[in-house]
């Protein structure tokens, strides 16, 4: 039996009958007894715990020998010695795959013999599926820690030692992490001291005695003055009773300490926006979520239970239906947009990064279904995959092929489309035929495929299981006989300029040096990132782009400011110097007529050019029609996925069976100067969007103008975490991360210009209304630019809506002081949405500072993915971090527009317009570094300020409420509808007045 395919595992909430049923045996689950089990995880357990001496691998270097040990509680394996001391820890909550033997790169890197396989295994952990590969002295500690392992990753633990533990874990799962956090000696207990230090890392400003107070009561056996992890837990939830959540209980509990079902009923109904609820789904609630046994016998659910219950699942702010595929699936390829992957090998930048098939792995198994392949002549006849005229490594084409066979379609069926960059020659381009047809096998084969229409792309459901080959096809007026022909270059998305190609970069003498040089401009420019906003460290290098692609983003300034006017000053010389040192780019024709070169105006573009001169050699190839010979058994494997030459999309398209490549720059002009246009382009066949040759530190764009524009394929590095693989996420998350997001209606049919202030008049539009009440267990941030990290956070929340240029728009909450763990905001925020199925709602957390702001965290989720009523939006990436918000989307009619911009500033204050960071004209002026990081604190407002208290923009509409009642008749109409929750004196800081102005609510 598979284990990682096991139901069983795959649920939880099953491990309980596991325990009972079955015994674990290598990698299979076999009947045992339910006695056997207990012996056999406590031996694992025990041995684990003492601790193995093992080898730790990296790539290029000699192993590391380290002591390996699981934790006392069992939820982590630590390591000694280490400089990150009690960092140095892997959770089991996060590790994803334990793999046995040999597996993984590094191992590959060995020479075989190097280590037995028997006692070889890889840990798989964290969202990027990072690697600890470990060689233990014997073949039996190595099956010890695979099984020991898999049994806690299945939850699976000796019930002597843990059953009681772990039903507490269960009803406070953050205890036994901030208690393993807090323990500093290790001695199983806590005393004041470490508890008082607790708070402040907890960022919980609570006075003293308070602390000593609730210390004294959770403090109940003989040993006093400690705590151990039962009594912590007593102390952990005195501390975290949410007030919030308290007050909402009685409104609808009329004022009781508890829900019955009849009340429950009632709340879900209201505000949960529930239908059908019954008396038997309230008590299952109850029987779920009440851990008092009291209250479940007599059907009530108390504040704890009604803790658990908001802050599971059923009241996080993402539609449960969404985790799965809820989409037609049965429309055109076309009618659908379709996460892709751009250079899919690297694993970091363009220019010297190391290539490898694990990014296969990585890339489709999160759900992207288009992944990129750039094929060249290797040695010994064996194609190679890399990044032409650049120092990438190389890897095997044939290897990156049985990857992607072997990983295509383990989380989802949806077609997979193989984008073939062909640079080889004849001999080898049957070889790449070859490996694909005997790998591949059936999933090439699409003779079964329905299509009812000729003229049309077949859809995704038509095509689960299968693999389109996206290439150049040879000419029907070629003789059937022919085993070759030539073929148009320039339909190749040949996505390197050659002013930035390192020609000799292999065999060049110069290599040492060529690389030396690239090594420090890229440095240069990670170390200036660091330095700027760190919502998005990724994006600085936009401004390396032409001026014609600045132009092309211009429609979206409103509300890519976080990763462009924030982030532009600070990265701006040492990104362009960079460009700098391979060439100065001829201006283009009258096409580009705002197009210059990146280097102008900067003075110290010249000197570094020459230097750079000296060790690359550039091809300067005269704008010529190129040609290449394609091979006929490569050229047949493609059938609807046909690379063509880019069509002007005015002129009527021959064939649906086909894709258009357009650099991110080129298609940044299209939809400037031909929106309307583009978008009935994109309705007939597939457009592949890839980012500018200039991004060689693999920054990535800006997708949402593009699906605004209805293209489907939007390729991304997915090796750059940021905002940009953020929004891309949370776009695909709505249809089950399957890779495919219908599109809207009005995008398939009919023509309208995206660009406009009203894109579809006489339509409904929805107003979303956001009522940001608290936060839980908010973070100190990572980094810092200035300020002591010790110091407690002062955050505020912003929103951000990302969608059509005209319902781009961001709103911010007040700041609340020196309050991370629990802070109370209750603001409500207005937006108009023109065109909510492609709009993206963006929660970020900031920390306030006097010289600027930091980033704690993000939520993005696609606006048809939001559940109405009280939810928690759990910030990715963070265990527990959490806003507390209330959501009501209503239709409405009529002209609306947002208070943006210039706008805007007339529904604020004085101090408020001078600091508002939506300026006209802000985002694209230069400035010196001061003047950057003053202007850092337009993103927060100040502290001492008083918040204009208003209402909704005064607009005239038509209000249709299709989600809360009442929403729509302002803030004070709709504060008075609903609970208002007060913060208690004694967790907040004192504070001589209101930050909001308000007399004290």
């Amino acid at each position: 039996m598979d284990l990682s395919k096991s139901p069983l595992l795959q649920n939880k909430f099953s491990v309980a009958r596991l325990a009972e049923d079955f015994f674990w045996v290598g990698g299979s689950i076999v009947a045992s007894p339910r006695w056997k089990i207990g012996h056999f995880v406590e031996r694992c357990m025990s041995s684990m715990q003492a601790g193995t001496q093992m080898i730790k691998l990296r790539g290029g270097s000699k192993g590391l020998v380290r002591f390996y040990y699981l934790d006392d509680h069992r939820s982590c394996i630590r390591w000694r010695p280490s400089r990150k001391n009690e960092k140095a820890k892997i959770s089991i909550d996060s590790i994803q795959e334990v793999c046995e033997g040999k597996q993984s790169e590094i191992f590959q890197r060995y020479a075989d013999g190097s280590f037995d396989p028997n006692c070889c295994f890889s840990i798989y952990y964290g969202d990027h599926m990072e690697s600890l590969d470990l060689v233990s002295s014997s073949a039996e500690e190595a099956r010890t820690w695979i099984t020991g392992l898999k049994y806690l990753m299945a939850g699976i633990s000796d019930e002597d030692s843990l059953s009681k533990r772990q039903r507490t874990r269960d009803q406070y799962p953050s205890c036994a992490q901030t208690f393993d956090e807090a323990d500093k000696n290790g001695d199983g207990s806590l005393s004041i001291s470490e508890v008082l230090q607790l708070m402040h890392k907890l960022n919980v400003n609570l006075p003293r005695q308070k602390v000593k107070q609730m210390f004294k009561e959770a403090d109940t056996d003989d040993n006093q003055g400690t705590l151990d992890f039962e009594e912590f837990c007593a102390f952990y939830k005195m501390m975290s009773t949410r007030r919030d959540l308290y007050l909402l209980m009685l409104t609808y509990s009329n004022h009781k300490d508890y829900l019955d079902t009849d009340d429950l009923k009632r709340f879900l109904e209201t505000e949960q926006k529930m239908t059908n609820v019954t008396k038997e789904h309230c008590l299952e609630i109850i029987s779920k979520f009440e851990p008092c046994p009291e209250n479940k016998k007599e059907g009530a659910l108390g504040i704890d239970g009604f803790t658990n219950y908001m802050r599971s699942p059923s009241g996080d702010i993402f539609n449960p239906e969404h985790y799965h595929v809820n989409q037609d699936m049965s429309y055109p390829l076309s009618h659908y947009f379709i996460t892709s992957s751009h250079n899919t090998y690297l694993m970091g930048d363009q220019l010297m990064s190391q290539s490898r098939v694990d990014m296969y792995a990585w890339v489709l198994q999160s759900g992207c279904r288009c992944v990129e392949v750039d094929c060249w002549d290797g040695p010994d006849g064996e194609p190679i995959v890399h990044h032409g005229y650049t120092l990438t490594s190389k890897i095997l084409f044939k290897d990156v092929i049985e990857t992607i066979n072997k990983y295509a379609f383990i989380k989802n069926e949806y077609p997979v489309i193989l984008s073939i960059e062909n640079h080889c020659s004849i001999v080898q381009q049957k070889k790449m035929a070859q490996y694909l047809i005997e790998i591949l096998g059936d999933k090439l084969d699409l003779s079964s495929v329905h299509n009812d229409d000729s003229t049309k792309l077949p859809s995704p459901a038509s095509l689960k299981g299968k693999i389109l080959v996206k290439g150049k096809k040879l000419p029907a007026n070629i003789s059937d006989d022919a085993e070759e022909g030539e073929v148009s270059d320039e339909d190749s998305a040949d996505e390197i300029d050659d002013d930035c190609k390192l020609m000799n970069g292999d065999a060049s003498a110069n290599r040492k040096r060529v690389e030396n040089i690239a090594k420090k401009k890229l440095d240069s420019l990670i170390k200036e990132s660091k330095i700027r906003d760190c919502e998005d460290p990724n994006n600085f290098t936009v401004s390396t782009l032409p001026s014609t692609g600045k132009a092309g983003l211009k429609s979206d300034s409103k509300k890519d400011d976080a990763e462009s006017g924030e982030d532009f000053s600070a990265g701006k010389r040492h990104s362009r110097s960079l460009m700098g040192s391979f060439s100065k780019r001829k201006k283009k024709g009258s096409k580009l007529k705002k197009a210059s070169s990146l280097e102008e105006g900067e003075d110290d573009s010249d000197s570094q050019g020459n230097l750079a001169r000296s060790s690359v050699h550039y091809s300067r190839v005269n704008r010529q029609k190129k040609t290449m010979k394609l091979s006929r058994a490569l050229s047949d494997l493609v059938k609807y996925t046909k690379s063509v030459g880019i069509h002007d999309v005015e002129t009527e398209i021959s064939s649906s069976w086909q894709v258009s490549s357009f650099s991110e720059t080129k298609a940044h002009q299209i939809l400037q100067q031909k929106p309307a246009q583009y978008l009935r382009f994109n309705q007939h066949q597939l457009s592949r969007i890839y980012p500018s040759s200039y991004r060689v530190d693999s920054s990535n764009y800006n997708p949402q103008p593009f699906w605004n524009a209805g293209c489907q394929l939007v390729a991304l590095n997915y090796q750059s975490e940021g905002r940009m693989l953020q929004l891309n996420r949370a776009k695909f998350s709505a249809n089950g991360n399957c890779g495919y997001v219908l599109k809207p209606n009005c995008m398939c049919q009919g023509v309208f210009n995206p660009n406009s202030e009203d894109p579809l008049p006489g339509q409904l539009k929805k107003q979303l209304v956001l009522r940001i009440i608290s936060g839980q267990q908010l973070p100190k941030p990572r980094d810092s630019m200035l300020g002591d990290r010790g110091e407690i956070i002062d955050p505020f929340v912003e929103v951000e809506v990302i969608g059509l240029p005209v319902d781009c728009f961001k709103e911010q909450t007040r700041v609340v002081d020196d309050n991370g763990f629990n802070p109370m905001w209750e603001e409500t925020l207005v937006f108009t949405v023109h065109m909510p199925e492609i709009a993206l709602i963006r929660f970020l957390v900031w920390d306030h500072d006097p010289i600027g702001r930091d980033f704690i965290g993000q939520r993005t989720i696609a606006f048809s993915s939001m559940m109405p009523g009280y939810r928690h939006v759990y910030l990715e990436g963070i265990e527990e971090a959490s806003i507390f918000v209330h959501v009501a989307i209503n239709d409405i009619c009529g002209k609306a527009k947002q208070a943006l911009g210039l706008k805007g500033l007339f529904l604020r204050n004085p101090k408020q317009a001078s600091l508002d960071s939506h300026a006209a004209g802000q985002l694209h002026r230069k400035h010196s570094f001061s003047s950057h990081i003053l202007r850092r604190t337009a993103s927060a407002p100040t502290k001492s300020q008083k918040k204009n208290k208003k209402g909704f923009p005064e607009i005239a509409f038509d209000t249709k409420d299709s989600s809360s009642a009442g929403a729509g008749e302002g803030r004070e109409v709709e504060a008075a509808s609903q609970p208002r929750f007060v913060q208690e004196p004694e967790s907040a800081s004192p504070s001589p007045a209101p930050r909001d102005g308000s007399a004290g609510e």
